[in-house]
């Protein structure tokens, strides 16, 4: 497993912009999927983007799609989600998970590291 730590999160208004990272401990980064997962006060922690290991594929739910983009530097042990275009819907505790894989996962059961959290709060 690795030690991943999340930050960038913050209040922002809708239409705003902020960009997650993920930064992991560890060497190997390069041979590890990254998830974003978000959870809101009361549902279900939901998938929300997934890149593999190389960063040549990646996934998004239907919600974000054309909003979020997920990357990394390998380089840096450091996964990111830019967020763009800021939705009151999209408040919620963004986390990043990772599991050794080249294939992406938008499953949480197929992840087992995650951070600890950071929150995202979007306001009118």
């Amino acid at each position: 497993q690795v030690r991943l730590v999340e930050s960038g999160g913050g209040l922002v208004q809708a239409g705003g912009s902020l960009r997650l990272s993920c930064a992991a401990s560890g060497r190997s980064f390069s041979t590890y999927r990254v998830g974003w997962f978000r959870q809101a006060p009361g549902k279900e922690r939901d998938f929300v983007a997934t890149i593999s290991s190389s960063g040549r594929m990646t996934s998004y739910a239907d919600s974000v799609k054309g909003r979020f983009t997920i990357s990394r530097d390998n380089a840096k042990n450091t996964a990111y989600l830019q967020m763009n275009n800021l939705k009151l819907e999209d408040t919620a505790v963004y986390y990043c998970a990772a599991r050794v894989s080249p294939l992406i996962s938008s499953r949480k059961e197929e992840y087992d590291s995650w951070g600890q959290g950071t929150q995202v709060a979007v306001s009118s």
